[in-house]
């Protein structure tokens, strides 16, 4: 018995298999009709499933591949053509297939659903004579796919059709596929022998394609999901095992156990590496769906629309590939229903009849980016904030202050809906804000490119996998938290003199400037309501939630390390500031930071930031300058506006080759020449090693200004300026307390540019 349940699963697994490449090659062979190579491999398809179909006795299952396999068979002969009417009956037949699949999987028979409909439609549609009786059948029958009850029809139809539907009926005792065939024969047409495996070895073509499927089959094993998440959470403890004793080990000043912690964390890497390959899936496991849900949906909206993917092996972890699926098959339905219009609208603003739909995705920064694109009508930013007061969302006050882009992000509230009516495709407002929802559950974000009258591109960033991710570990009021790392933008310390200046207050919000612009900041033990401890020097981590960028002040950065991500118990899932918990290397636990729902709590968003950078706009245009500081060998203390500078590089004196009587190094795959300040405002020439050197660049190239030591970059407001100076010299500043000169480095390059 346990023999042959393995069997029935074995079976029930290779025709989803097979019905979800059904689903791909019917539209495929809807654009290629005279593809004889699509419509072999469909029709060979279809008769694996029926002829297994009979070895377990499922007669309705075998009666509904039967008369596909028929009207397949003739398309094969050339007796009939492949048109829409057929192609839609055939996915009927896909849809009644895996119907009785999901039935035998969920009770162990058939139920007791109807098929006759469909089968009649098939039937039909398998004459040219009856075609027309079958399409309007058809259209009748897909409605009723499985119903336990017989739907009333006032259209006619032949004895032939009334005899295949009597093989499929469930009230009675059904007929067998031959005796159905022997009282309908007008329109059954007996198929061509069916070419078995000890017959291919005369056909060429089908003896390779029978070869390669089992090479295919031997390298390959199904393994199920539930052993490789137990696999993956046991890997998950082998890490944090491996954490702790690697911590262990660097204070135990034991070498041999230090030596066997470093092969014990290189064979973990390795083995976690391997685990997380066997989760990843390709995209195309979701979007493999889509040619199918673009065709059946654009034809009931009465459209043309085709569609491109791109990035189809992209890989992702299974967790994701099955959180997203629902999210992105609702953004492709959006785009068909909203976004492309008909061809005579089409027609109308300039465009080609047939709209496109793009799917692309892409590894980038260690996520996952998919974008689905269309050049439909965009949206209209006037009618959003219509329907958007008008369902009671938002005050009219609050839309009339809102930009462009805030106006389309509240299609992401929550009841939201353009829709003129409802219909089975949209309108219920349950839609956009499930989207996001989904998506940022896994830690992801969603942006929207609107472009009115042109299309719409709506990006989702993902990462790859949730079980094991790099963090930055942070401590704040005494406690440590993890902060994911495709969440961190920068880290930024001030000192105790800099910090007393650097966080200023616009509307009650702190901020601080960096390079230029306001960043609102949140004081992580405040917002968590943990003890503030006193210190003098500043830690801000710059991150990233959506389209808000802010600051955490944190008492401390520690370091980044991997960690496994636990799931938050009962008691604490409704705080929306944390996403999880690990376990660190001493065995302690660390809540895992929500940077959206801490931007969130904190009422961080991006009206706000602009309001504070409104405010302190004018004064940084007027008296703001971000300057680098440096010294010369003669002890001058000099800076030069950061905007002119490349890079800041070391160069050990290994490096400086001479061309003539200077200096220069190879750099970036160009010559990069040296300029000692030196030799334009006296002192000893630079001999320390490494080179500081301060890497200037315009449209005549790039030059290195050798200095003794570059000391600091500031952003500070200039109160006091003097014009004028030595050669060399723009004029001389204030900055922080100090008089300080500001290079003139395009006086200096000329002077030198003899030299070179």
């Amino acid at each position: 018995m346990q023999q042959d349940d393995d069997v029935l699963r074995e079976f029930l697994i290779e025709s989803r298999e097979n019905l979800d490449q059904l689903d791909r090659e019917l539209v495929a062979l809807e654009g290629e009709p005279h593809s004889q190579s699509l419509l072999s491999s469909v029709f060979r398809t279809i008769h694996t499933i029926k002829g297994t179909a009979g070895f377990f006795d499922f007669k309705k299952l075998e009666a509904v591949a039967h008369v596909g396999e028929t009207l397949l068979s003739r398309m094969r002969d050339g007796t009939i053509a492949l048109d829409a009417n057929r192609t839609t009956a055939l996915l009927a037949m896909v849809d009644a297939i895996r119907s009785l699949l999901l039935q035998v999987e969920q009770s162990g028979g058939e139920g007791k659903g109807h098929y006759g409909a469909v089968i009649e439609a098939l039937s039909l549609l398998a004459d040219d004579a009856t075609a027309e009786a079958g399409a309007r059948h058809l259209a009748e029958a897909r409605p009723n796919i499985g119903r336990s009850q017989r739907p009333n029809r006032a259209a006619s139809i032949g004895p032939a059709a009334k005899s295949v539907r009597a093989a499929a009926s469930v009230g009675s005792q059904p007929l067998s596929v031959e005796a159905a065939q022997r009282s309908a024969p007008p329109v059954q047409v007996t198929p061509p022998p069916v070419l078995h495996v000890e017959e291919a070895a005369s056909s060429g073509g089908a003896k390779a394609a029978t070869e390669e499927a089992r090479t295919h089959s031997d390298s390959r094993i199904r393994v199920d999901v539930g052993l490789l998440d137990r696999l993956m959470n046991l890997v998950g403890e082998l890490v944090l095992a491996r954490n702790q004793l690697v911590q262990h080990a660097g204070g135990s000043g034991d070498t041999a156990l230090v030596a066997t912690c470093q092969r014990l964390n290189l064979i973990t890497s390795e083995l976690q590496e391997g685990v997380m390959k066997t989760r990843m899936q390709p995209i195309d496991n979701v979007w493999s769906k889509f040619p199918r849900v673009v065709r059946d949906l654009s034809r009931a909206c009465g459209k043309q629309v085709t569609l491109e993917m791109d990035g189809k092996s992209t890989e992702l972890d299974k967790t994701i590939i099955e959180t997203i699926s629902d999210p992105l098959t609702h953004l492709v339905r959006n785009a068909i229903d909203h976004g492309i219009e008909t061809p005579a609208q089409r027609g109308a603003a300039g465009k080609r009849p047939t709209g496109t739909l793009r799917l692309r995705a892409f590894h980038e920064g260690g996520r996952v980016n998919i974008e689905i694109a269309d050049d439909g009508r965009g949206i209209d930013p006037d009618r959003v904030r219509a329907k958007a007061v008008e369902r009671g969302l938002i005050s009219a006050e609050r839309v009339r202050a809102m930009s462009a882009q805030e106006t389309i992000n509240l299609i992401f509230l929550p009841g939201f809906s353009t829709a003129a009516q409802v219909t089975n495709v949209s309108g219920r407002g349950v839609g956009m804000d499930v989207v996001r929802s989904n998506v940022e559950k896994i830690g992801g974000s969603v942006e929207i490119d609107n472009r009115p009258g042109q299309g719409t591109s709506i990006r989702i960033r993902i990462p790859l996998t949730l079980a094991i991710i790099p963090a930055l570990v942070v401590a704040a009021g005494g406690e440590r938290f993890a902060i994911p790392q495709v969440n961190l933008v920068e880290l930024v310390r001030f000192d105790a003199e800099q910090a007393r200046s650097a966080i200023e207050r616009i509307h009650g919000v702190p901020v601080f400037r960096l390079r230029g612009n306001l960043l609102a900041l949140v004081e992580l033990s405040r917002a968590l309501r943990l003890p503030r401890r006193e210190q003098d020097d500043l830690n801000i981590v710059v991150v990233q939630a959506d389209d808000r960028q802010f600051g955490l002040l944190v008492d401390s950065i520690n370091d980044t390390e991997e960690i496994v991500v636990k799931p938050l118990a009962r008691e604490l899932k409704g705080l929306n500031v944390y996403a999880g918990a690990t376990i660190m290397g001493d065995g302690r636990i660390a809540l895992i930071l929500d940077v959206m729902g801490l931007a969130e709590s904190s009422q961080v968003s991006a009206s706000q930031q602009r309001g504070a950078a409104k405010d302190g706009a004018a004064q940084s245009a007027k008296d703001f300058e971000r300057l680098i500081l440096f010294r010369t060998s003669a002890g001058a203390r000099m800076a030069l506006p950061l905007d002119s500078v490349a890079r800041l590089e070391e160069f050990p004196r290994s490096k400086v080759e001479r061309i003539g009587n200077e200096e220069v190094v190879q750099y970036r795959g160009e010559i990069l020449p040296l300029i000692h300040l030196s030799q334009t405002f006296g002192g000893p020439r630079a001999e320390n090693d490494p080179l500081q050197v301060v890497v200037h660049s315009d449209a005549r190239g790039s030059v290195g200004f050798v200095v003794e030591t570059i000391d600091d970059i500031v952003e500070d407001t200039i109160a006091t300026r003097r014009q004028g100076g030595r050669p060399g010299v723009l004029g001389s500043v204030v900055v922080q307390g100090r008089v300080t000169e500001l290079l003139d480095a395009n006086a200096v390059r000329a002077s030198a540019a003899g030299r070179f």
